[in-house]
């Protein structure tokens, strides 16, 4: 997302736009993408500093750290930013400060879901769909 300063007008500016993963180098093995990410913002500009207000909105497919199973997690985050602009900017990129706003909120263990049993230590069963035959538990 790339916004020219000088076209700002004094009452502010509103942009919705749809990012890929992919431009905004975001996919792992633990986390993919369902959905683009949505992007709303609400640009303004005084002088010579712009402020966003910033929206994400994405599906995601997250890995859980108990169980291993995949699972939908709808990802939403509001965030504010600012750029001090001097005169020989033209443009301001928005996608270097979005996609780490997106990796700071990535969840550091997913779950499926809170009571999630995970998987038995000896055989390995997912213990979600039952108890396992090994004794363990």
């Amino acid at each position: 997302m790339r916004i020219n300063i000088n076209q700002i007008p004094a009452e502010g500016l509103e942009i919705e736009e749809s990012l890929q993963e992919k431009e905004l180098d975001l996919e792992t093995t633990e986390v993919r993408f369902r959905t683009p990410v949505r992007v709303k913002a609400f640009v303004s500009r005084i002088t010579n500093a712009v402020s966003a207000q910033v929206t994400l909105d994405a599906g995601m497919i997250l890995v859980c750290g108990r169980c291993l199973e995949q699972f939908d997690y709808d990802f939403h985050k509001d965030f504010k930013l600012n750029y001090q602009a001097e005169k020989q900017d033209q443009f301001i990129d928005f996608n270097p400060d979005i996609r780490e706003e997106i990796i700071l909120d990535y969840p550091i263990k997913p779950l499926c879901k809170n009571g999630c049993l995970g998987l038995c230590p000896k055989c390995g069963k997912n213990l979600n769909e039952g108890g396992c035959t090994c004794g363990t538990t």
